[in-house]
């Protein structure tokens, strides 16, 4: 199967998917294998694909100069949510096909973040797509590859990626997830953060409304008092951490 980036920039569908457990960071979903920064400018310097430039933040595709295999990637969080009833539209996903995927040729090239975030009941899976249009049609495949991650393809082309679980993967920096299940009140908090940095409560903590403010300075200082999962817990910290600097002491 061969698949198609922003551009025309090609790509055939492998039989091999990346053994790499996704880390989600709040802001973006990381498969790689680095663990600080000179290791990660060392991979940027050997791989070749999609990357960031300055202040640009695409989302990440990199492979192996010599193979032309991929072997990384990272995925931007969109911030504005779909509503409700676009998100009762998201159609129904094809089974996953465990798979990675091998370039054409050694060539970079740019591809989009997602602009829309759909969420479904419990945010067992976030679903990040290239714009609303990718809702009125069925998708034609969900290409697994890595653990819970998926890219979403429409007529050949990578609209969009899921993430699976993604309370299960919550961790900060450059340190893989825990390996254990999230508590329950992980995955609350996550759904809450989530609610909190995504619109429409996004757009009611900037105007000041005191019943988004509320919810906002409820959800950091349970954070804090966590003790259990106390890493993920730091990883939603981080998640609304703008927030909580830019309006968290408003006064109601």
């Amino acid at each position: 199967m061969r698949v198609m980036f922003d551009g025309g920039w090609p790509a055939i569908v492998t039989g091999d998917s990346l053994p790499i457990s996704p880390r989600f960071e709040g802001n973006s979903v990381r498969l790689v294998h680095y663990t600080n920064v000179v290791e990660r400018e060392r991979f940027v310097g050997d791989t070749f694909g999609s990357r960031h430039w300055l202040w640009d933040t695409p989302d990440i595709f990199r492979f192996d100069k010599d193979t032309r295999k991929l072997v990384g990637a990272e995925f931007q969080m969109p911030y504005v949510s779909a509503y409700a009833e676009s998100s009762a539209r998201v159609p129904a996903m094809p089974a996953v096909r465990p798979g990675g995927l091998r370039a054409d040729e050694v060539r970079d090239f740019r591809h989009e973040m997602c602009t829309v975030l759909c969420r479904v009941p419990g945010d067992i899976a976030l679903i990040c797509l290239r714009d609303l249009d990718v809702l009125d049609e069925p998708l034609d495949a969900c290409i697994g590859i890595a653990p819970d991650v998926a890219l979403l393809v429409q007529h050949g082309v990578v609209v969009g990626w899921r993430l699976t679980d993604p309370a299960q993967y919550l961790t900060t920096g450059y340190t893989d997830p825990d390996p254990n299940p999230p508590s329950p009140a992980t995955r609350r908090l996550l759904t809450e953060c989530l609610d909190l940095v995504t619109d429409p409560v996004a757009d009611d903590l900037v105007d000041g409304e005191p019943a988004a403010l509320a919810r906002l300075r409820t959800a950091e200082e349970a954070l804090r008092a966590q003790r259990e999962d106390q890493h993920r817990a730091d990883a939603l910290l981080q998640l609304i951490a703008t927030y909580v600097e830019d309006y968290g002491d408003w006064k109601q």
